[in-house]
């Protein structure tokens, strides 16, 4: 099968990324992590060295940005935690809040279990992502962060996308371009 692909170098690592229609006439360029070792070792190991000193917690939500943050703590000797996206009822007390997805295009839910929000408290993390596209997960974690008692001393992502200016503050290693035709 053959399709558009959109090519990038992250952290050294070459890849084809696929372009996706999200919206009639608007493409974006689909970074997949899950199973790639190599682009998630290589992009890992160049987060680590902008992660803020005094950073307590890495925080990601689930599930493509797991594999990220489980290399980004390897890497860093940081632990991390992982919002998830149902409520289990072992997690107890949880935090929630609502994100909207660019690539999954309805309502999730975020939940922080309450034996992490017991972890973070007063501790100061660094909400990390595969892609940063529209802030809305990057907002959710935010808020969860928030309602724990956390502070969110910086935003990380492998990549940003869209509007550049947008996430010029996000650590990240590289920016996509939204696809309208």
């Amino acid at each position: 099968m053959s399709y558009e692909t959109y090519p990038i170098e992250i952290a050294g690592v070459h890849r084809e990324l696929r372009l996706m229609e999200v919206a009639p006439g608007v493409r974006i360029a689909v970074l997949n992590i899950l199973g790639d070792t190599e682009l998630t070792e290589a992009a890992a190991r160049a987060l680590a060295k902008q992660l803020p000193a005094g950073t307590d917690y890495l925080v990601t939500a689930e599930a493509k940005s797991i594999p990220l943050a489980y290399a980004l703590s390897v890497v860093s000797g940081l632990p991390y935690i992982v919002l998830r996206k149902s409520y289990k009822p072992y997690m107890g007390d949880a935090l929630s809040a609502e994100t909207l997805s660019i690539t999954t295009n309805k309502p999730q839910t975020l939940f922080l279990d309450e034996m992490d929000r017991e972890h973070i408290k007063g501790k100061r993390v660094v909400v990390l992502d595969d892609v940063i596209s529209t802030g809305s997960t990057l907002q959710g974690m935010r808020l969860i962060m928030q309602k724990a008692g956390a502070t969110v001393i910086a935003e990380a992502a492998i990549l940003t996308e869209g509007d550049r200016a947008k996430w010029s503050s996000v650590l990240s290693l590289g920016h996509l371009p939204v696809f309208i035709d």
